[in-house]
């Protein structure tokens, strides 16, 4: 098959990030996983492997991972979710998305075993869990071998596509907050629970810097059981921003043996400072269970890793910034950042959100800073209706508009901004890559 044909298989199969199925639960179990990638001769094993899963910055974590490891002369791979224009971006090799035909060759090879798992007695497969068998096979297909392998959460940990290990080196949880609570429960606790099901025997977890105590103690239980170490960032390192820039910052993150290391990096934003901080703490880790990694790798790390649609600067005059912050916390981080990171007078949001986002936990953090606030359709079966949107936090002070796509919902924006203002776009990573197409021409790889 070609690239298009890949793609309109694997978007035939079910697929919860946009909706098709029939119940918000995972659609393909971690048998059927387990089962898919035994018939592949079980590519997902062979080779280190960092585990990542969190509700905020996991993503941005997992590059810099693979970056600082990639510094140290490491070959490697990363696997993350969701894409902005392409599925290949979730696979990359060497800190480069695989190519539309390495993507279509590995669809091709694995078909045959894909399609035995369906019609066998484990149930549906899903787009994720095929894409994640691809990965491993992809990885395991590279000459010469791939030395690390990060590899993100796609959902939640214990019953997540990826979680198909018996050990890892390291398990990374960034900070948890609400988020999928139908699915992984209705408080953090029971969210972290869910999420330190990636911790293995013999594991060291990574756990960041959290806001809620509570999550270290269930992190800490889950540790204690299976026998795995516990580094907590927030209590042995600490990161300060020793200077700000649009285009960039400089930090200093201090271990607990009183050692500064500085860093740069052009992403913005106090937490990525906490995600850097993250970085670091894993790097120690790797470097504790025998591998080499010096601070040098970690600097250079960090300063080449730039992360599309967090924090992104698209336009100036007006400031155009997209990011994609998805719940609560998240915006309260966007909010922040606005203010301390970029100088203008007047704010215009843009925003759209998938319908089971708390639409309202994020308007009550960003609304504050809006003249205007424009909500938005996207192209995903999920988006929330952009005059339902209205009914939601139209209350919250700034007038509040509707625009059926993301392209007008700019276009209204850009319309009433003057060159010393600053248009916000925000939401859903969905509407980011719209806003992307938009705004600076990216071209789009179907799929």
């Amino acid at each position: 098959m070609d690239y298009r044909e890949a793609i309109d298989y694997l978007l035939s199969l079910s697929d919860m990030e946009r909706g098709y199925q029939a119940s918000p639960n995972p659609t393909m179990s971690l048998a059927s996983v387990r089962s898919l990638l035994a018939r592949l001769n079980d590519p997902h094993l062979g080779r280190p492997t960092v585990h990542i899963t969190g509700s905020k910055g996991k993503g941005t974590t997992s590059a810099m991972i693979a970056g600082i490891l990639r510094e140290a002369g490491y070959a490697t791979a990363l696997y993350t979710s969701p894409h902005l224009h392409s599925f290949t971006e979730r696979i990359a090799i060497g800190g480069e998305p695989v190519s539309p035909e390495e993507f279509a060759a590995g669809m091709t090879a694995i078909l045959p075993a894909v399609e035995a798992e369906r019609e066998s007695v484990h149930g549906d497969v899903s787009t994720f869990g095929v894409l994640t068998a691809l990965f491993f096979w992809l990885v395991r297909a590279q000459v010469p071998r791939v030395d690390w392998q990060v590899v993100e959460v796609g959902l939640g940990g214990t019953f997540d596509a990826t979680n198909v290990f018996e050990a890892t080196e390291v398990a990374v949880i960034t900070p948890i907050s609400l988020e999928h609570t139908q699915i992984l429960g209705k408080t953090t606790v029971e969210i972290a629970r869910d999420k330190s099901g990636i911790i293995k025997p013999g594991t060291t977890a990574v756990v960041a810097k959290q806001r809620d105590p509570a999550v270290l103690d269930v992190i800490r239980e889950r540790c204690v059981e299976v026998g795995a170490s516990m580094v907590d960032v927030g209590g042995s390192y600490a990161v300060e921003v020793t200077e700000k820039h649009p285009w960039g910052q400089r930090l200093e993150v201090r271990r607990s043996s009183g050692e500064v290391i500085a860093l740069r990096t052009p992403m913005l934003g106090r937490h990525q400072a906490e995600n850097a901080m993250t970085a670091v703490a894993v790097a120690d880790a790797i470097r504790a269970r025998g591998f080499a990694l010096s601070d040098h790798a970690i600097a250079e790390g960090l300063a080449r890793v730039r992360v599309p649609g967090r924090l992104e600067v698209m336009g100036q005059k007006p400031l155009i910034v997209a990011d994609g912050a998805h719940n609560g916390e998240s915006a309260a981080a966007l909010a922040a950042a606005l203010r301390e990171y970029f100088t203008w007078k007047r704010c215009f949001l843009v925003i759209g959100v998938t319908r089971d986002k708390d639409l309202r936990a994020m308007g009550f953090e960003l609304a504050r800073l809006a003249e205007l606030i424009v909500c938005v359709g996207f192209r995903n079966p999920r988006s929330m209706d952009p005059y339902e949107m209205i009914q939601q936090i139209g209350f919250l002070g700034p007038a509040a508009v509707a625009e059926e796509t993301v392209a007008g919902g700019i276009e209204t924006a850009l319309a009433h901004a003057t060159a010393d203002d600053l248009v916000c776009i925000t939401g859903s990573l969905y509407v980011v890559a719209e806003a992307r197409e938009a705004v600076l021409g990216e071209s789009v790889v179907r799929g």
